[in-house]
């Protein structure tokens, strides 16, 4: 390996250099969010004296930490609160200003990370030549509690504004590592996606980024009363009343989140399907995100949009994960904001694969395709399906909730580790995936000379459907969709 020096508008960094790939981890975008700042917007970073090493990855965002051999651990990282750092990835010979895809991991708003080896940015930035950012955002309650109403001491969203930090950061000095600051992309899944949909909506983020790649996740939000509510028996739980809030900036890191494992979620309707999520308020995201992108919120920018089969098997595996009619009704409403949900659900068996499948159609795939149809007035809009399964594997037997991320990054080398045998068949998707992903960076269109391919529109709903046949299907599961959603 060999230290690459780069400059940016803070001070200089010292990155490596190996296999063509140029990398900083590590690198701060926002000041340390604690003491005063803790519950606030992220403010700019600070600068430093002499050369700042950026060999590392930041610590990333306080959470339930997940078991060491899980492929959605950070092997070595530590957790803090300290802990708004991006990484970037960009090819050694990056003559010309490259396309920038910019990584929001997902983890239903309360787990997840940049430091994942599912997201190393390698191979991405070597094989498809862009520029590859990744960044931490704070989670759970300390990014996504609805704090505003409280005071001027208090933000709500503030998982959300460090994102648009984030961008900020790029727009400021992406240059330096060869990216093209006018020829941002983000991508991400699952609660990345849904962050995706709420910065379409958000003013603070219009004119950051060019186009959106939103994986397994629509529009996501609660109302502010829900936010309320939920903030209300957060701080109960921590006994603090309306006259002693500033407490809120003196708690331990963990105490604060014994206090969100320890909620006591309340009778009816109004409390959420996700405690922490983005909250619609005056302040930051005026607007319900779906109703804001029908309203033109992100005109101009193109959108590729998809779900993965079987997304509902990645939640819904054990017997003893089937809930009853009533709790199914409970949930779905919940999770959609629809009230007369009966009809959808008698559609589907009381069994594991009954109820999985629900959950990809009713919450996935309908809010991906109500989203498409919303941005489609506005932007070009791509629909894809990811379907590749490997028989009889734990995980990748079906085409399950987050099974698409290391063919996307073409990181399939970590798929022996788990069990999966990397053929010439599995590496044609990855490939299609990863060339098409790079494609629509570069120029607003996924099509490549192996995979052609036409945008959705209501009349047709062209839909990349991505195996070991990939191909495009126009209007897949017509029937369905008629019955259930649109």
């Amino acid at each position: 390996m060999a230290d690459t020096m780069t400059q940016t508008k803070q001070g200089q960094l010292r990155g490596s250099s190996s296999n063509g790939v140029s990398f900083w981890k590590g690198v701060p975008y926002a000041q340390p969010p604690i003491g005063d700042l803790r519950f606030r917007a992220p403010q700019p970073p600070t600068s430093w004296e002499g050369t700042r090493d950026a060999l590392n990855y930041g610590s990333i965002a306080l959470q339930p930490k997940p078991p060491e051999d899980s492929i959605f651990a950070s092997p070595g990282v530590t957790m803090s609160e300290d802990c708004l750092y991006l990484n970037v990835w960009a090819p050694e010979d990056r003559a010309e200003k490259l396309p920038v895809m910019v990584w929001i991991h997902g983890g239903s708003f309360v787990t997840g990370s940049s430091s994942l080896p599912l997201y190393d940015g390698t191979v991405l930035a070597r094989q498809s030549r862009c520029v590859v950012v990744s960044l931490n955002y704070r989670l759970g309650p300390l990014g996504f509690l609805h704090l505003s109403p409280l005071g001027e001491g208090f933000d709500s969203n503030v998982g959300l504004l460090d994102q648009v930090q984030a961008l900020e950061w790029i727009k400021n000095n992406i240059e330096a590592f060869g990216g093209d600051p006018g020829n941002v992309t983000l991508f991400g899944e699952s609660a990345g996606s849904m962050c995706i949909a709420a910065l379409m909506a958000m003013p603070a983020a219009k004119g950051l980024f060019r186009k959106a790649i939103m994986q397994s996740g629509g529009a996501q939000s609660m109302s502010s009363v829900q936010g309320e509510i939920v903030a209300a028996a957060f701080l109960r739980g921590l006994n603090i009343d309306g006259g002693e809030l500033e407490r809120l900036k003196t708690f331990t890191s963990e105490e604060l989140m014994i206090a969100a494992s320890q909620m006591q979620p309340q009778a009816g309707e109004s409390w959420p399907a996700l405690p922490f999520q983005p909250v619609v308020e005056e302040a930051t995201l005026p607007e319900e995100p779906l109703l804001a992108v029908s309203q033109g919120a992100a005109k101009g920018v193109d959108l590729l949009i998809g779900t993965n089969h079987d997304e509902g098997h990645f939640f819904i595996r054990e017997q003893s994960q089937v809930t009853s009619p009533e709790q199914t009704v409970h949930t779905i409403r919940a999770l959609t904001g629809v009230q007369d949900v009966e009809a959808w659900i008698a559609a589907y068996p009381s069994t594991i694969d009954g109820q999985a499948q629900m959950m990809t159609d009713v919450y996935f795939w309908r809010a991906s395709l109500q989203f498409a149809e919303a941005q489609a007035q506005y932007a070009s809009v791509w629909m894809y399906r990811f379907d590749w399964t490997f028989p009889g594997h734990p995980f990748f037997g079906k085409a399950v909730h987050a099974a698409e991320m290391p063919f996307v990054f073409g990181n399939t080398a970590l798929l022996p580790l788990v069990g999966v045998r990397v053929d010439s068949s599995l590496q044609q998707v990855s490939d299609s995936m990863r060339s098409a992903w790079q494609a629509f960076a570069a120029s607003g269109d996924p099509s490549t000379s192996e995979l052609p391919w036409t945008p959705y529109k209501n009349e047709t709903r062209d839909t990349m459907i991505f195996n070991t046949n990939s191909k495009l299907e126009q209007d897949p599961q017509q029937q369905k969709r008629q019955q259930l959603f649109i």
